[in-house]
């Protein structure tokens, strides 16, 4: 077992190694810690914490996401807290709003600082599970001697970014874990749970901010030319959902759904056609391939009008208030001639 003296022997040589940090995210964090924030990883001093008044400012401003992340860390907690773990839930600074642990861990963790209130941003902490993922807005496992100060060494902290409505990174969601024999192994499973139940905050976070739109929930998109991002800040790792209003425009979409489909990173969408994002195969074993985009539109509202007749063409030619014999027409020509939907 690496010594508090080893550990700050080692972290130093890396971070002030170019190289390595070059290499490694690791060690640029460590680097980061050392020359950016100005921290000394022998640091003995305990976890800074902001005042009441600060605290109750922010879980205000984070209201809305607690309310809607509450019950979702109560579930993840009910897995975890048996094997000694807390979940922790933070606001985009590194602050923590939240905290769930077992009665009996409870002065523990708040001897080391994970309690409501406690500062584990980068600037504070240094490397860490929750100042990195917010610092770098991937998912993490930060294992015992990742840690940059020697006094955290004994954590094994996995954490996942939660991004607001907007693109914007509103908190982080941690699982802590002093225990002595938890393993890397193990804290992969542990942050597993953690990501999907962040991606889970972030869907529902969405789709309370746009109730009144068609949510689509995005499974991939190949057209627009995805890879597997190294370290897991592809778009697959946060929720793919896009909010659409009932004339087909897209008036928001989430982080992932962003990195997608190429949209601004942050900030209201430009309004666009949901069928121009999603036209992945358009035309193929539809009989519309040759058709003005006009033509597909009226093409879309033929078929939902058959659709909600159950083929009845009198009946869709009343709902889209022509004659029977003009829906005909437009059915021929747009290559429906027979279909009845």
């Amino acid at each position: 077992m690496t010594s508090m003296a080893q550990h700050i022997d080692q972290v130093l040589a890396r971070a002030s190694d170019p190289g390595a940090a070059a290499r490694s995210r690791l060690a640029a964090s460590w680097r980061r810690s050392l020359d950016h924030h100005g921290l000394d990883p022998g640091q003995r001093s305990g976890v800074r914490r902001v005042t009441q008044a600060v605290l109750d400012e922010r879980l205000e401003r984070s209201e809305g996401m607690l309310r809607i992340a509450t019950p979702k860390i109560d579930a993840l907690f009910q897995m975890v807290g048996s094997s000694g773990c807390g979940v922790l839930l933070t606001d985009d600074r590194g602050v923590v709003l939240d905290l769930r642990a077992s009665a009996g861990d409870r002065e523990a963790f708040d001897s080391w600082g994970l309690a409501p209130g406690a500062d584990w941003s980068e600037a504070s902490e240094g490397t860490n599970g929750i100042g990195t993922c917010i610092a770098e807005g991937r998912q993490v496992i930060i294992h015992r001697g990742d840690h940059f100060h020697a006094r955290n060494t004994a954590m094994s902290c996995m954490d996942a970014p939660i991004f607001g409505p907007e693109g914007d990174l509103i908190g982080a969601l941690d699982v802590s874990s002093a225990r002595a024999d938890q393993t890397e192994a193990f804290n992969q499973l542990i942050a597993a749970m953690v990501a999907q139940t962040a991606r889970q905050i972030e869907a529902d976070t969405f789709r309370a901010t746009f109730p009144e739109a068609r949510i689509i929930v995005v499974d991939a998109a190949p057209q627009v030319g995805l890879g597997s991002v190294s370290g897991g800040t592809g778009a697959q790792d946060s929720a793919m959902l896009l909010a659409v209003d009932g004339d087909d425009i897209v008036r928001g979409a989430t982080r992932g759904a962003r990195r997608a489909f190429r949209l601004a990173a942050s900030g209201p969408v430009d309004p666009r056609p949901a069928s121009d994002l999603l036209r992945s195969g358009e035309g193929e074993g539809t009989g519309d391939s040759g058709l003005s985009s006009f033509e597909k539109a009226e093409r879309a509202a033929v078929v939902r009008a058959l659709s909600r007749s159950g083929g009845n063409v009198s009946q869709a030619a009343r709902s889209l208030n022509i004659g029977r014999a003009t829906l005909y027409r437009r059915m021929g020509r747009l290559g429906l001639n027979g279909k009845m939907v």
